[in-house]
């Protein structure tokens, strides 16, 4: 059995300030909390700790992605028997911020879902939530048919020249790399739905036009931006931890995708 002491509030806010987080940043976080080992105090301690690393000036953003509330046609992990699309589509609650969890996204981030004063972003499938100063710019208008765009919370990151800290995941969680496709010429688009909530408390089953999203060769891009001495990697609690600016991973994958995608 590990005798390492415990992973406490003030030895991960270390680790973070070790690795380049100060306070005032805008934080993007992907984590896997497993990865970190024994914390004493659970998620709420691994929360207590980014917010004292990144004081009161700053800001934590995390995913809160509902896919549960999308097409049921294109569920494949598992797929739903045909039959039962229309009464999903008919009886799925409409996205309520307030209510409806996250789903894969991590014990951290439903914690920060779930904590007071945290804001939320209203689109009924990749929602984000933040806790701080800049919560508000960050959560507010983001519309539907630009999931992962200019007017999403990934938008605000980078208006607001934010960090990426993946804790203890690669890339293939890194969900800014979504934003370099929306930035793409002609990226391909398809219709999606979800069921959304009414201001009268009511659900109705809406559908719009997207970005397809292909986080297929993530890790390979994830892996060629590292390569620029882009990321800073080194050790939060227990798990390994890579933290870089969103700008520049941005502005790189762009880039790459344009070079190395099929067109």
């Amino acid at each position: 059995m590990d005798q390492a002491a415990p992973h406490t509030v003030s030895s991960i806010v270390y680790d973070l300030r070790a690795l380049g987080i100060v306070p005032g940043d805008v934080l993007l976080l992907h984590s896997s909390y497993r990865s970190l080992g024994f914390v004493a105090g659970g998620t709420e301690a691994m929360v207590r700790a980014l917010l004292a690393a990144l004081g009161p000036e700053g800001t934590l953003v995390v995913p809160t992605h509902t896919p549960e509330n999308t097409d049921p046609a294109e569920w494949r992990h598992p797929p739903v028997p045909e039959a039962w699309w229309p009464v999903i589509r008919a009886q799925t609650p409409g996205f309520d911020p307030a209510c409806t969890p996250s789903r894969w996204m991590g014990a951290v981030a439903e914690t920060v879902r779930t904590w007071p004063g945290a804001r939320r972003s209203d689109h009924p499938q990749v929602s984000f939530a933040a806790l701080g100063a800049h919560a508000a710019d960050v959560v507010e208008g983001h519309r539907l048919d630009d999931a992962l765009g200019e007017h999403s919370p990934l938008g605000a990151v980078y208006r607001l020249d934010g960090k990426v800290l993946l804790l203890g995941c690669d890339h293939s969680c890194n969900t800014s790399l979504h934003l370099a496709e929306w930035r793409q010429a002609s990226p391909p688009r398809a219709v999606t739905g979800s069921a959304v909530r009414l201001p009268d408390g009511t659900s109705r089953w809406t559908t719009w036009t997207d970005v397809v999203t292909d986080e297929d060769d993530f890790d390979r891009l994830g892996t060629d931006f590292e390569a620029t001495g882009g990321a800073t990697t080194g050790q939060v609690a227990g798990a390994t931890a890579r933290l870089m600016r969103q700008r520049a991973l941005v502005d790189f994958a762009t880039a790459w995708m344009a070079t190395n995608r099929a067109h």
